[in-house]
């Protein structure tokens, strides 16, 4: 017999080989009809996966993170098998499980896919999915794995064979198709009840530009009709909200090849928004007592040696240049420059805790593939802080850093949000985290404690902590329901040591600083980009990059006109005269469309009694106004960031 122990602590005993889903039939019919994988000692398993010793055990279901990437790359594969079916000879690459669905990355031999071919994959998927396929797991020696993707003369998947071991190799096989691959998987494709492929896109193989260039399918999946159709509903309005779209239409960012894939280039309107949100950084982080601090773009690659960021991050970092001998990394991080200012002045207990503050830039070599509009770029503007405390002092400067979290909530009006505790794998110490596993036990237990404390809502997530200690994700909603992830506030036990960094304690003795590292806005890029698909371009009036605009109903008031512009501008509203020659109803339309927070139309009842009459966005006409008061409520609201 094995003892299996549940979330809520009971521990029930079993036969061995036991598997998972058996387990939640015990509990309920109802609940094994919703089991579609299970969390197995921290690792995802099949849910039909023999059990053969004692273990921990969380049955997943769909509402649950892991379940719903099980799902969709279980999906992938029933994807993949429509693909073989339809384009025999067609090779696979890899099939992952993204954040929102799936994709497929195959040769099709020069075959084009066409939107056509989208919706016949569709049918058979949906076809296949009825047969109720079973997904079955099968151990293979090397030999064996390699024997039968050379008869298939399948280079992709020998080249990923390379890097595996004899009993690091599974097959999964649903009805006429096998993959390498690890798994997990649900159960059968009848728990597939509907999908959408929604994307056809090209991306190179290992996403290497001097590589073929491989064909990538992407797709969604759900247990339910009534999902999928909610969830293109939400698609259609993501479209019109596109950040991508937005930006281009309102002028706030451009790209060009000849600057370099990733490089965004600021336009004067995208420009203000950053300041107006460096502004408020600035004014917050003063306020709870930080340092502003400027540090290099680049530095030697001893630094980055010493830090550990080579060895763990070096495929993210631009390649080195090498003048006089030394080899020079462009920044991918701020916080080992940082560190180098804490270390040129010798510190007390009554220094800490020091909190060093800057919108850095950094440079980091995402694959091309990987790119995505401000989402996914190679330069990013980071919101960055660095403080540095004793234990003692921990837990409320971690606590203080979630505060500043809620507040920017309330400020950019984001309802749900949740914090996600990223933590270490103890398999993977020493291989992707630093080998301290009872560091790694005791801090992840102080942020956890303070999490419970200030009754802030996580869920914890295995394997993704950061190489020095663990970490809080940010995952915020946007104003239709799409999830982001907006920042980090990472605990760092490692870098303290690896930098020599001292505090004299108060009774004379030597002690090395805990280190924070936080960015509560993210970057420029990621942050912008989020706002834009949130607001959908309107932004309050407070980030708004044109925040007024006059409106003359004809040229006889532009003289006027240019009076209150004066009178804006000298009150620091960013404003501006739409001097066409056009009717009033087409420039208040064409305003709206632009999206700027307020009107002021402009006539000869205006003119004569020095007043203007005053629209909103999305409220229409407020009535007239002399200009001191117009002014006077707008600068409250600006002030307010209402």
């Amino acid at each position: 017999m094995i003892k299996i122990t549940l979330p809520d602590g009971a521990v029930r005993e079993y036969p061995q080989g036991t598997n998972s889903l058996e387990i939640a039939k015990s509990i309920s019919e109802g609940l094994a009809r919703k089991v579609i994988a299970a969390n197995v000692n921290g690792e995802v398993w099949d849910a039909t996966r023999p059990l053969q010793n004692d273990a921990a055990l969380k049955l997943l279901t769909w509402n649950d993170a892991e379940g719903k990437s099980t799902f969709w790359h279980s999906t992938a594969h029933l994807m993949a098998e429509a693909v073989q079916s339809i384009f025999p000879g067609v090779k696979f690459w890899v099939g992952p499980a993204v954040e929102n669905g799936f994709y497929y990355d195959m040769d099709l031999g020069g075959r084009q896919i066409t939107e056509e071919d989208l919706r016949k994959l569709e049918a058979k998927m949906s076809e296949l999915a009825a047969r109720q396929s079973r997904y079955i797991r099968k151990e293979v020696p090397k030999a064996e794995a390699i024997h039968f993707f050379q008869e298939k003369g399948d280079e992709y998947k020998l080249d990923l064979l390379q890097n595996l071991k004899d009993g690091e190799i599974t097959f999964y096989t649903q009805g006429d198709f096998t993959d390498l691959c690890r798994g997990p998987h649900i159960p059968d494709t009848g728990f597939i009840k509907a999908l959408k492929l929604t994307n056809i896109a090209g991306a190179y193989w290992k996403g290497d530009e001097k590589n073929k260039q491989l064909t990538r399918i992407y797709g969604i999946s759900f247990p339910s009709k009534k999902e999928l159709d909610e969830y293109l509903l939400m698609l259609e309005e993501a479209k019109k909200r596109d950040h991508r779209k937005l930006g281009k239409e309102m002028g706030i960012y451009t790209m060009d090849d000849e600057v370099g894939q990733g490089l965004i280039l600021w336009m004067p309107n995208g420009t203000i928004i950053i300041e107006e949100l460096e502004k408020l950084a600035k004014e917050t982080e003063k306020a709870a007592g930080y340092q502003r601090v400027v540090t290099p773009h680049i530095a030697k690659e001893s630094l980055y040696l010493t830090s550990g960021h080579l060895p763990y991050y070096q495929e993210s970092m631009y390649p080195p240049m090498e003048l006089d001998g030394t080899k020079y990394y462009l920044k991918a991080m701020n916080c080992p420059h940082h560190h180098k200012i804490y270390a040129a002045e010798p510190r007390s207990y009554k220094d800490l805790p020091l909190r060093l503050a800057e919108y850095g830039t950094c440079y980091r070599y995402e694959q091309s593939g990987e790119l995505f509009g401000l989402m996914r770029v190679r330069c990013l503007h980071m919101n960055d802080a660095h403080i540095y405390c004793s234990k003692e002092d921990f837990a409320k400067e971690f606590r203080s850093v979630n505060e500043m979290y809620l507040k920017y909530f309330r400020i950019f009006g984001i309802d749900k949000y949740i914090m996600r505790l990223s933590l270490h794998d103890p398999a993977k110490l020493g291989e992707k985290y630093i080998n301290e596993p009872e560091l790694w036990l005791e801090t992840e237990a102080m942020v956890r404690k303070v999490l419970q404390d200030t009754n802030t809502p996580f869920v914890e997530v295995m394997g993704e902590g950061a190489f020095y200690g663990p970490k809080i994700d940010v995952q915020i909603w946007s104003a239709i329901g799409r999830e982001f992830t907006l920042a980090t506030n990472q605990v760092d036990f490692a870098q303290g040591r690896r930098f020599k960094l001292e505090f004299t304690n108060s009774e004379n003795g030597h002690d090395t600083p805990l280190i924070i590292h936080r960015a509560p806005l993210g970057t420029h890029e990621r942050f912008i980009g989020f706002l834009l698909e949130h607001y959908a371009g309107k932004f309050p009036l407070w980030l708004a990059p044109q925040q007024v605009k006059l409106l003359p109903i004809s040229d006889k008031y532009l003289d006027y006109a240019q009076t209150v512009l004066e009178s804006l501008k000298n009150a620091d509203i960013r404003a501006g005269i739409d001097e066409r020659s056009e009717k009033i109803g087409k420039k208040i339309r064409d305003t709206e469309l632009a999206r700027v927070p307020y009107m002021l139309v402009i006539g000869e009842k205006e003119m004569n009694d020095n007043k203007i009459s005053v629209r909103r966005q999305g409220k229409g006409d407020l009535g007239v106004q002399d200009i001191e008061t117009f002014i006077r409520e707008i600068k409250s609201e600006i002030k307010l960031r209402s």
